[in-house]
């Protein structure tokens, strides 16, 4: 088999210098002997990389300096429940937007934690496929304590392209699946966080980007780990954090800065979400079940026009080398997960495997 292509939704592909850099590094990290993984989080070497993953990030989303750039542990669900215990009393009332699974589980945690979750809207079936209520039938809460939604919703390949600004409630994005994918206003938002896997490094790992002013004012009970104020505080440094997840990360901050920053990138998966898109579009044996309009970037849900064939479909692209298409188990079908790390001539082989599958069962 040649080098594979892996479609997987998360844990998801890294980029393969990243990798090669982190396996040339791995018993002896700069020379030391040791491996990055054993050095002390407080070691002066590991401080002044941490600070650099800092300032790469920083740098490639233009975060302003009234923002804290957080390292923390759990992943996406982790900041399920960091959110409502943050930035949000109990008595507080919240405003969800449900975009799909991933809103679904937010929106139960954040139950735990105050005492009214409003969900404003959420998707919606049209004659195009599956979309995102327009803003105009949001039932916004007057006086939210902030508004929560997911850009990017990884199982249903759903995505809300648009910023949601004109809310007077601090504005929270998961961006797990999407986050550096494309420029993006940071100013625009109150809370951004993002599990790891799929766009940063390795999975448990969490990044929040959290404004100064919403720092302060975490429930009483809220653990300390997943106090934003006390992390930022101690520099993401309150507890041992994971020293080879950051490290990680810090080399694919370095490897986007390499391919051009985010505008690069963007411009990279646009093309990649084209090419696979337009095959799907053209073809009567595939379907995506989105409305054009609202369709992922990074997701790609397709389904076989006879569900029966969808084993054949699967063992046939492993033996291409063609690797993680099985869709979600909530939702079956197939899945494409077109990341930031995944090569365009990954997509390519993808369709030339999808039209000779095609022609071969039509």
């Amino acid at each position: 088999m040649t080098t594979p292509f892996n479609f997987s939704a998360g844990p998801a592909m890294l980029p393969r210098a990243v990798l090669e850099r982190a396996q040339e590094e791995l018993r002896s990290w700069r020379g030391s002997g040791i491996s990055v993984m054993e050095i002390s989080h407080r070691d002066p070497a590991f401080m002044a990389m941490a600070a650099k993953a800092e300032q790469d990030l920083r740098d490639l989303m233009t975060i302003p300096e009234n923002y804290q750039v957080l390292f923390m542990h759990g992943g996406g669900r982790g900041q399920f429940s960091a959110v409502p215990q943050n930035i949000a009393g109990p008595d507080a009332t919240v405003d969800y937007l449900n975009c799909g699974i991933w809103s679904d589980f937010a929106i139960r945690e954040a139950q735990k934690y105050v005492a009214k979750v409003n969900v404003v809207g959420g998707v919606v079936d049209t004659e195009q496929g599956r979309a995102i209520a327009a803003p105009e039938q949001w039932q916004v809460s007057e006086n939210a304590a902030y508004f929560h939604y997911c850009p990017n919703e990884t199982v249903d390949g759903i995505a809300l392209h648009t910023i949601p600004d004109h809310l007077s409630a601090p504005l929270v994005a998961d961006m797990s699946s999407s986050i550096l994918s494309e420029p993006l206003t940071v100013e625009k938002f109150g809370v951004i966080y993002a599990g790891a896997q799929k766009n940063i490094g390795p999975s448990g790992f969490a990044i929040a980007i959290v404004r100064d002013d919403l720092l302060g004012h975490a429930q009483q009970n809220t653990s300390t780990i997943m106090d934003y104020t006390v992390q930022a505080q101690d520099r993401s440094m309150y507890n041992t954090p994971n020293t080879w997840a950051w490290y990680l990360s810090g080399l694919v901050f370095e490897w986007l800065k390499e391919q051009g920053g985010v505008e690069a990138i963007g411009a990279i998966n646009q093309l990649k979400a084209d090419t696979l898109y337009q095959y799907i579009d053209s073809s009567s044996f595939y379907s995506n079940p989105v409305h054009p309009d609202f369709r992922s970037k990074m997701n790609v849900p397709f389904l076989l026009a006879d569900p029966a064939r969808d084993g054949d479909f699967l063992k046939q692209a492993e033996q291409q080398g063609l690797l993680g298409l099985k869709g979600h188990r909530f939702v079956g079908g197939m899945r494409a997960s077109i990341y930031n790390a995944m090569p365009l001539a990954g997509v390519e082989a993808l369709v030339a495997f999808m039209r000779e599958f095609e022609q071969k069962h039509s």
